[in-house]
């Protein structure tokens, strides 16, 4: 799998007249040879020209946790007292055009610059993009377990307790039954109640959750490198007619842009679907973000589901489906799904109950 990825990173940089890639953390490094740099001060980079052996220059230290694939890639530790800036541009020396992880520090994309003067640098989301964004049948079973996880945690907080509890505490819960069911890491758990939830991106605090309020809960982690993302909403007894009118239309909203999210449909088009079903319910302005985002490796990456973006969703491609209302002062709603399209049309991964959950 991971020398095919490499022969058409390599056939991607022809195309492109791309000399070198280099990747150091982030997903590039272990979608190309399933190693992940630790963000460190000390660097990791895989340096890959058109030809020729890829080589993964990388801290002594760090060489054990390093799976070895002498098949795609060499493996060449440095030492504290060495440069392993000189180490990677001996290796890119001669490139006239090189491209750089899109998540490397910029320190070390600064001193590769210095040492570089004749290259012309660019983003290697150019050269791996287009690759990672269509996910095949593999990334798609990662996403779908992903998902399930979950979602089974979803439908558990069903019969939990809210009421009397802070947001942090129920934050805590959600990232400790993300690592207790499979996820490797809890990338995110937001935790926004009452008035917080209008912020659709609250970071949980010591609120009390008060009975008649909403709870919005958006969470997710990372499984075997993929990861999971679902947004459910949970109310403290029953709703008043205000909340409830108005995550009728979520809902309705919500189900518009997986409607939509068929292959060759363009991104912009699933957003205005469900775009148009909030703003005929009267709740427009209060969908102030984009629908969805692409995920993957990353929590977040192409394709983004917004307008003014008219690339045509193909199979393979991954995203969330999530629009949102917040009214300031009062209450938020937000409804997430992760959705693949396929040629037969969209496939939901996520499948908790998406009502508004009434709780404790």
């Amino acid at each position: 799998m991971y020398a095919q990825r490499l022969e058409r990173a390599r056939a991607r940089m022809e195309q492109l007249g791309v000399d070198a890639l280099l990747c150091s953390v982030g997903p590039d490094l272990p979608y190309l040879t399933g190693y992940e740099a630790t963000p460190l001060e000390r660097l990791t980079m895989l340096v890959m020209r058109r030809e020729g052996a890829a080589v993964l220059v990388v801290p002594r230290l760090e060489a054990p946790r390093v799976e070895a694939r002498a098949d795609i890639f060499t493996v060449e530790p440095w030492d504290e007292t060495d440069d392993p800036i000189v180490r990677v541009a001996a290796h890119v020396r001669g490139a006239r055009s090189v491209a750089i992880g899109d998540h490397t520090w910029a320190r070390f994309v600064l001193a590769l610059q210095d040492a570089l003067p004749d290259a012309r640098f660019c983003a290697a989301s150019t050269v791996t993009g287009p690759l990672r964004v269509v996910k095949d049948a593999a990334e798609i079973e990662a996403l779908r377990v992903a998902a399930r996880l979950v979602d089974e945690i979803a439908v558990t907080m069903r019969e939990r307790p809210f009421a009397g509890r802070s947001e942090r505490d129920v934050h805590r819960e959600l990232v400790e039954r993300m690592l207790d069911c499979g996820h490797e890491r809890a990338n995110f758990a937001i935790v926004a109640s009452g008035p917080n939830a209008a912020s659709p991106h609250h970071e949980p605090t010591d609120r009390i959750i008060a009975p008649g309020e909403v709870v919005l809960c958006d969470f997710g982690g990372t499984r075997h490198g993929y990861c999971s993302d679902i947004t459910r909403m949970f109310h403290v007894g029953e709703p008043s007619a205000q909340v409830r009118d108005a995550y009728d239309a979520l809902v309705a909203a919500q189900e518009a842009g997986v409607v939509a999210a068929t292959a060759g449909t363009p991104c912009e088009v699933v957003d205005a679907a469900a775009r148009r079903v909030l703003a005929d319910a009267g709740f427009g302005d209060a969908f102030v973000h984009r629908t969805g985002h692409g995920i993957g490796m990353d929590a977040h990456e192409d394709p983004y589901v917004v307008a003014g973006n008219t690339t045509p969703l193909v199979a393979g491609h991954a995203f969330s489906i999530e629009p949102g209302v917040y009214f300031p002062d009062r209450f938020g709603l937000r409804l997430e799904d992760i959705v693949v399209a396929r040629d037969d049309g969209p496939d939901r991964l996520n499948h908790a109950p998406r009502d508004l959950a009434v709780v404790d």
